[in-house]
């Protein structure tokens, strides 16, 4: 992979806010790809929203919330937060799952990534619904248990091509575009 300038390049110690081992995975594949000496701590932390969070609004809120968090309880160089949250778009045909990254420098720059969005069946629709959380439902629907620590709703809904470990890392590469290429995000074109 040819990239046009070094990352930025103070990445030492990263700060994962959950104690979820697919999300810390999910960090350290992509962490390790760029700076492959980078020490990822995980550091439980609340996301400050609800266990199933609705919309993007709420879903990206506790994202940053477990970045900064993390970020300041260890005075890491980067806090990273991955939440999974549902949203409704009925533009296409109901509830979407869908999981969002924020990243947090030690100076202040934040960005987001998402990852791909699922539609969920009616059936995991009435039970967010009916405020259970989409692990649980997940997992009753299923007869698997703790789904959202292995391959997640994700993985069981595409039969394993996509998993949630898959799904956090791409959401995660994409928020670190703007400090992989920080050159093309101060420029004050477009």
């Amino acid at each position: 992979m040819k990239r046009s300038e070094k990352p930025y390049i103070h990445i030492h110690r990263v700060a994962v806010g959950t104690a979820n081992p697919v999300k810390i995975q999910a960090t350290q594949k992509v962490i390790h790809t760029y700076w492959p000496h980078a020490e990822i701590i995980s550091v439980p932390v609340s996301s400050g929203v609800p266990d199933q969070p609705w919309g993007i609004k709420e879903t990206i809120q506790g994202a940053r919330q477990r970045a900064e968090a993390a970020l300041h309880l260890i005075q890491a160089d980067l806090g990273v937060g991955l939440e999974g949250g549902v949203e409704e778009i009925p533009e296409a045909g109901g509830i979407f799952l869908s999981g969002w990254a924020a990243v947090i420098t030690r100076d202040g720059r934040i960005s987001y990534g998402s990852g791909g969005r699922v539609l969920l069946p009616p059936v995991l629709v009435t039970a967010l619904r009916q405020g259970q959380e989409l692990g649980v439902a997940m997992d009753q629907l299923s007869g698997q248990q703790n789904t959202k620590h292995t391959v997640g709703s994700v993985g069981i809904l595409t039969h394993g091509f996509v998993t949630r470990e898959s799904q956090f890392a791409v959401a995660l590469a994409y928020a670190l575009v703007p400090i992989l290429q920080p050159s093309w995000w101060e420029s004050k074109g477009g």
